[in-house]
């Protein structure tokens, strides 16, 4: 492990406007890496590996800005080979007053050696990783425990290919292959691997697991491949407080993209046979916030997720001292789309990260907290399942006050910054009540305005499309019927959920015919008088602002790499069509594009 406050230092000289110099990755380049290569630690040196190694540099230097931090190398994946090559451990912020008040005592070289330990009692040896801190708590992020089918095969696979010693386990005290020849039970390899998970939860003061797992077990052809902690048989894990908060698995999220990226009104099917955890949650934790937990089964995608969101940001703003583990079975889909939006939602409020601003603040959370813990995009976009496009989008769904961690801590000054306009204040599509209801040209309008950003700040936002009207809704819903994974809600859904902003407009070209053609059909600018949108009565928060330019931010860079995907075949009503037509129309996307 090394000390990395070099970096720190190294790191205050760097530009404040939050853009990358230009020998460094923009969110773009990250983004086509993302989206077209499975990171793996070992392969980072190799072919590709120069852009890891500038994706990880960016990622240590944005930590930098506000944390002292220390390194526990995995440069060959020698400890996980889906986790970050240099895994980050934040000691304590750099600002003497938090320093003062927070400062860790965790001593590095001790969380290493529980680390080596305690890899083999999770899932693909996803150990428990801390990955945020606030207020001198660690939230960690780790799969969910192994099975006993799993520790046996992987205990063997090293023995094997160690040459019969695993060097997990170098000590007299830990236990060996001829141990677990020995045992006729599984109690005593259980007790050892999980005693060290323990050790390393406790180091941590972790106090509380969340277990998104809709599952209590994992099974595979037949077999318990894994396991989690509200199951261990010996209540080894019981002075943790543990929740059961059931969540839909990364092969959902095909619905949601099949639905035209709408969240609103998409329910899981809880009554699947695999589904077999519910939901629990400790009164004391439950009674704090406003929420029927009871209708837990009844909830679409979208409140679901506000609500977990709400239970996990009360955790971490209590008044003790513990921290939070989230994870779900592998640890790199559910895991990662909460723990981000912790990240954001935390540095929104101006409590976490608070040098950095939104374009940072979203390369370092793409970066790290997916991108290099092993989410797999490629694998995922090649099936449907978007969770990861949900996750940034979905920022649109918290930025009221009631998800703000607020109301006990004082906020910390935020940066200065010029004012930012909201997505509706810059570009518009307003639908007109003229001509045929058929007509896309009748239908919408755009409506634009110049941005009065100055340097550094965004001068384009994003565009709204408003759906034609009833006809275009039914049509929507004749073609869409209910898969097993899901069932759909029927209920009128909030303008601003319907579709996905399309921002980078300003920047956009529409020189070729083509898109020329899809332009004057999607929109006949000038063709009804233009209506400035007037400001908002109330001004904007510094939460909802700063959550809205990262959403914009996200949306430009994703719409121009990777692109949404329309479900095929797609009604020409429907809002993901809409979105790509008005995509090529101004010039956001080629008609060739094999996104389409």
């Amino acid at each position: 492990m090394a000390g990395a406050r070099e970096a720190a230092a190294a790191s205050a000289g760097s530009s404040a406007s939050g853009n990358p110099p230009p020998h460094e990755p923009g969110l773009g380049e990250l983004l086509e890496e993302f989206s077209r290569t499975q990171y793996r630690a070992k392969d980072g040196s190799g072919t590709g590996g120069t852009k890891v190694e500038r994706i990880e540099k960016r990622c240590l230097e944005l930590f930098g800005r506000d944390y002292c931090y220390s390194v526990i190398q995995n440069v060959n994946g020698e400890i996980c080979g889906h986790y970050p090559r240099h895994i980050v451990f934040l000691e304590y912020e750099s600002s003497e007053e938090e320093k003062d008040t927070f400062e860790s005592t965790v001593q590095v070289g001790k969380l290493q050696d529980l680390v080596q330990r305690s890899k083999m009692a999770r899932c693909r040896g996803r150990f428990v990783c801390p990955v945020i801190l606030f207020r001198g708590k660690h939230i960690c992020r780790s799969a969910t425990l192994a099975g006993w089918g799993e520790l046996y095969g992987r205990t063997g696979y090293n023995y094997i290919f160690s040459g019969g010693a695993d060097d997990a386990w170098a000590d007299a005290g830990d236990i060996t292959e001829e141990d677990c020849a020995l045992r006729s039970t599984d109690t005593h390899l259980f007790d050892k691997v999980r005693g060290h998970d323990i050790k390393l939860l406790r180091y941590l003061s972790v106090k509380y697991i969340c277990d998104l797992m809709v599952e209590n077990k994992k099974v595979k052809f037949g077999l318990n491949v894994t396991s989690s902690e509200k199951v261990d048989k010996a209540q080894r894990y019981a002075d943790f407080t543990l929740l059961s908060i059931p969540y839909p698995g990364c092969e959902f999220f095909k619905e949601y993209k099949d639905r035209d990226y709408m969240a609103e009104g998409l329910i899981f099917n809880w009554k699947q046979d695999y589904v077999d955890a519910p939901l629990s949650i400790p009164d004391s934790l439950a009674r704090s916030l406003n929420i029927d937990w009871s209708q837990y089964q009844s909830w679409d995608l979208v409140q679901q997720t506000q609500n977990y969101l709400k239970l996990l940001l009360s955790i971490v703003n209590s008044d003790d001292d513990f921290g939070l583990l989230v994870h779900c079975i592998s640890g790199w889909d559910r895991t990662p789309l909460f723990i981000s939006l912790l990240r954001l939602s935390l540095w929104a409020d101006g409590l976490i990260h608070t040098s950095l601003k939104a374009a940072e603040i979203l390369y370092l959370t793409v970066a790290y907290d997916w991108f290099l813990f092993g989410h797999m995009l490629v694998d995922r976009l090649s099936k449907g399942e978007e969770i990861f496009f949900f996750c940034f989008n979905f920022l649109k769904h918290i930025t009221s006050e009631e998800f703000c961690a607020l109301k006990t801590h004082r906020r910390k000054s935020l940066p200065a910054r010029d004012p930012v306009l909201t997505l509706e204040d810059i570009y518009m599509l307003r639908r007109r009540d003229r001509g045929s209801t058929t007509s896309l040209g009748s239908d919408f309008s755009l409506i634009m305005e110049s941005s009065p950003g100055a340097a550094g700040s965004f001068t384009y936002e994003a565009v709204e499309l408003l759906p034609a009207g009833a006809q275009t809704q039914a049509a929507w819903r004749k073609s869409h019927s209910s898969s097993p994974q899901s069932v759909l809600w029927s209920r009128p859904q909030p303008v601003e959920d319907r579709l996905p902003s399309h921002p980078g407009l300003g920047e956009a070209k529409s020189s070729s015919s083509s898109s020329s053609n899809h332009s004057d059909h999607l929109f006949r600018l000038g063709s009804s008088p233009l209506e400035v949108p007037k400001p908002r009565p109330a001004t904007l928060s510094g939460r909802e602002t700063r959550l809205q330019e990262v959403r914009s931010t996200f949306l430009a860079a994703y719409s121009s790499t990777v692109g949404l995907r329309t479900a095929a075949p797609s009604p020409s009503g429907s809002i993901g069509g809409l979105l790509e037509q008005f995509a090529r129309g101004v010039g956001l996307r080629s008609i060739s594009s094999s996104t389409l």
